[in-house]
Order: structure tokens, then C-alpha cells, then sequence
């Protein structure tokens, strides 16, 4: 086992991270910028290094000091969380380069999955389901008219290398079409400085559901279960729950061996995520997304599996071996905490007044990244914490979310708690056939 780490993120991953670590006698180095100096993982770490400005080019994207901090505190791996340089192939092979472990996948499967087209290509070569869609960037709006004629719409028009529902717009005519393309292609050059874009086929009803896979230190790649994210708003997710109620145990088989094929088409070390779209009504499910790194929603499957996640990935990255659980029991839901109005989602950041947790409840956890008197600031994603629960069922979890999501007190910033309480008492989501469209019909 390796025998320490520096954290390079902050908020709830990096305090869940110091976690596992330290209960492994593992030494956590945490990283921090001026506006995070007095959040709690700060003080949980073995030691911190504050790496500059709030502004994250400053701070936990400056990969100079990064590697200057774990240099000097004598680091010997650097986890990379989520979000951030997770999924930057080039700070990989930097990490690797200084004589450092990097607690992820390799750096080639990294920019083999960091491109949709080429992700969609490798998975159709694979023998893993893609939607329609075009397999070459489409460069200018003539083309992706004459693209259009052959896929059909309405059409998801897609930043090539964006990711976490950034850079996504629907088309739903010639018209909107020339309109989207103009529109992803320059949010895509400004924000990802690549504006390369994809065309999918839309479709209309449809839900998001995702497999944990783990790429393990001999070669082998194994599939964790599924996790339903269908709940999103502006295609980026808010509630997450494992088992998906919506597979049969036939479609499940073939969704998990599907993921698998995934993983080892690009030889996957380390947990990964392979994200597909499933259409209830026809029970075809296609390839979306590999997210090269730790998901914000990994406890959902560490409830049903019994697993620590993080625990595995540093086993992996030691070259050691992991105990994989052969099956799930139980139904874990997870509901994303965020500074958010609960009615429009739209930030709402400030000093955090009150903050109780419903820890004396059954069946839940809370990753946190905040406390009473810390603040939180617009500089980095709105995410507080994640309040997982579980149950022997799907019924059982939703009763103690009811009564978890009731219980948690939080005052100063905004919160999306409201909406959860009304979305835990909504028919269609109560009765699991909902898909990636409810938040909009509740809305």
C-alpha cells in the first residue's frame, strides 16, 4: 500500500478522500486556495499546503504547484478526486514524470475517453451500442446539416471534449440546428479550447443510467452494478440511486458486459464510469460517455456492494489486490446538497449560519465539504455535500430519505432541499418510471 497522498481537490472529495486514507494508515496531504483555508478538510489532513487565489487556474488547476507541494511534503501519490485535473491526461503523465503514483486510470485511456468521437468510435469498434450519430467532427453547419438528413431528429449537438453536461444543446429542425451548432461550437473553443462538435440522434424520452467498473491491477475489468441518474437539471445530475428501477435482470446482463468491453477496449486500470442512454420503451441502451475518474455518485455503489471505492482505487494503484463484492443487496438513493434556489437551480452562495446533519437516522451518510461558520464562495461548483440512504428496498430507502431530507438543516446559503422533499413526494418518481425530463415537468 502506498504510504501517502496529497489530495489534489477540495470540499466533500477531498475530505471523503483524507478519510479512507487515514483509516488505512495512509499519510492525507491536503492542498487548499486562500477562500478554502478554514473548510474542514484543511484541518482533517495530516498537513496542508495552501497552493494560492481562489481562482482555480491559481490553485487546484496550477499543476506546478501541485507537484511543488507534494515534492516538498514528500508525497509519494496524488488522487486527483473529481472535477478539475482528474481527467487531464497531460497531468498524468506529469504526475509520472516527478516519480509519483497516480491514483487513476492510465493517461492514454484518459485522451482515449476525453474525445467523444473518438470514445464513440473505439465503443463501436468494441462491439458496445452507440446511437446514431457522426463519426467525424462535424466542422462547419453545411456539414451538419447533410449529417442531419442521415441521423434524424431531433439531434443532440455535443462539445467533443466537453463532459459533465457542459457544451450539449438539442435540434430539432434545419433551423434550430444552424442556431445550436454556432452556439456549441464557440462555447466549446472558448471553454475547452477544442471546438470540435458531435451529432447524436436526441431522444426525447430517455433515461441516464451508468455502470461502476473497475479496472484491476491484474488486467481483469469488472462491473460494480448500475446507477440510475435521470434526475438532472440542465443535463447535469442531482439525485443518483442504484439499483436502476427500470432494468430487467436480462438488460442489466447485457448493460454490465457492455461496460466491461469498454473498459478493456482501452486496457482500464483504476474505477472508471461507462455512461449510456436507455430507452425504457425499447430496452436498447447506447454508449455516451467514459468518465475517467471517481463519479460524485461512487456511495450509492458502496452502499449496495459494500465496498470502499477509494480504498480500491489506492489498492489498484499499489498493484494490489482488491476483494470485489460478487453481488448488491439493498437500494441506496443519493441527493446532490448544492447553494442552489430550489425552484430555477441557480447559485446562491453565502456564510453558512446553520448546518445539521440527520446522522441519528437509519440508513444514512453524509459527505460533507462545509460546516456552520464556513462559507460558500462562487468560485467553485455549488456542491455542499451529498446525503446518501439506504434501505432494504427502494420503498424502505425512499421512506428514510422522506425523513433524512426533513431533518437536514441548512441556513445561510441557499439549498436545493425543498426540491428534494417535493421530488420524494412525486408520483413518477416514487413509481421509478420517471426519465432525464422530470425535473421539467415538475417545474
Amino acid at each position: 500500500m502506498i504510504e501517502s497522498v496529497l489530495v489534489a481537490n477540495r470540499g466533500e472529495i477531498a475530505r471523503r478522500i483524507i478519510r479512507t486514507a487515514k483509516r488505512l494508515g495512509v499519510r492525507a496531504i491536503a492542498v487548499y486556495s486562500e477562500a478554502d483555508a478554514q473548510l474542514p478538510f484543511v484541518r482533517e489532513a495530516d498537513e496542508a499546503v495552501l497552493l494560492g487565489p481562489a481562482n482555480p487556474a491559481g490553485s487546484y488547476r496550477n499543476t506546478e504547484a501541485i507537484l511543488a507541494a507534494a515534492k516538498s511534503t514528500g508525497a509519494q501519490a496524488i488522487h486527483p478526486g473529481y472535477g478539475f485535473l482528474s481527467e487531464n491526461a497531460d497531468f498524468a503523465r506529469m504526475v509520472a514524470a516527478n516519480g509519483l503514483i497516480w491514483v487513476g486510470p492510465p493517461a492514454e485511456a484518459i485522451t482515449a475517453m476525453g474525445d467523444k468521437i473518438n470514445a464513440r468510435n473505439l465503443m463501436a469498434f468494441a462491439g458496445v451500442p452507440v446511437a446514431p450519430g457522426t463519426p467525424d467532427p462535424v466542422r462547419t453547419v453545411a456539414s451538419s446539416l447533410e449529417a442531419a438528413t442521415g441521423i434524424g431528429y431531433p439531434i443532440m449537438v455535443k462539445a467533443a471534449a466537453g463532459g459533465g453536461g457542459m457544451g450539449m444543446a438539442v435540434a430539432v429542425d434545419e433551423a434550430s440546428l444552424e442556431t445550436e451548432f454556432e452556439r456549441v461550437r464557440g462555447f466549446a473553443e472558448r471553454m475547452f479550447g477544442d471546438g470540435s462538435v458531435l451529432l447524436e440522434r436526441y431522444f426525447p424520452r430517455v433515461r441516464h443510467v451508468e455502470v461502476q467498473i473497475l479496472g484491476l491491477a491484474d488486467g481483469t475489468v469488472v462491473a460494480l452494478g448500475e446507477r440510475e441518474c435521470s434526475v438532472q437539471r440542465r443535463n447535469q445530475k442531482l439525485v443518483e440511486e442504484s439499483p436502476s428501477p427500470a432494468l430487467t435482470p436480462a438488460v442489466r446482463e447485457r448493460l454490465l458486459a457492455a461496460a466491461v468491453k469498454a473498459g478493456e477496449a482501452v486496457s482500464y486500470r483504476n474505477a472508471g464510469t461507462v455512461e449510456c442512454l436507455f430507452d425504457p420503451t425499447t430496452n436498447d441502451f447506447f454508449f455516451l460517455e467514459m468518465n475517467t475518474r471517481l463519479q460524485v455518485e461512487h456511495p450509492v455503489t458502496e452502499a449496495v456492494f459494500g465496498i470502499d471505492l477509494v480504498e480500491a482505487q489506492f489498492r489498484i494503484a499499489s498493484g494490489l489486490e482488491v476483494e470485489v463484492p460478487a453481488t448488491p443487496s439493498g437500494h441506496a438513493i443519493e441527493f446532490r446538497i448544492n447553494a442552489e434556489d430550489p425552484k430555477r437551480f441557480l447559485p446562491g452562495p453565502g456564510a453558512i449560519t446553520t448546518w445539521v446533519e440527520p446522522l441519528d437516522l437509519p440508513g444514512v451518510r453524509v459527505d460533507s465539504g462545509y460546516e456552520a461558520g464556513t462559507v460558500v464562495t462562487p468560485n467553485y461548483d455549488s456542491l455542499m455535500a451529498k446525503l446518501i440512504v439506504y434501505g432494504a428496498d427502494r420503498n424502505e430507502a425512499i421512506e428514510r430519505a422522506r425523513a433524512a431530507v426533513g431533518a437536514f438543516q441548512v441556513a445561510g446559503p441557499k439549498n436545493n432541499l425543498p426540491f428534494f422533499a417535493e421530488l420524494l413526494s412525486n408520483a413518477e418518481f416514487i413509481s421509478g418510471e420517471y426519465d432525464t425530463a422530470i425535473v421539467s415537468r415538475m417545474r
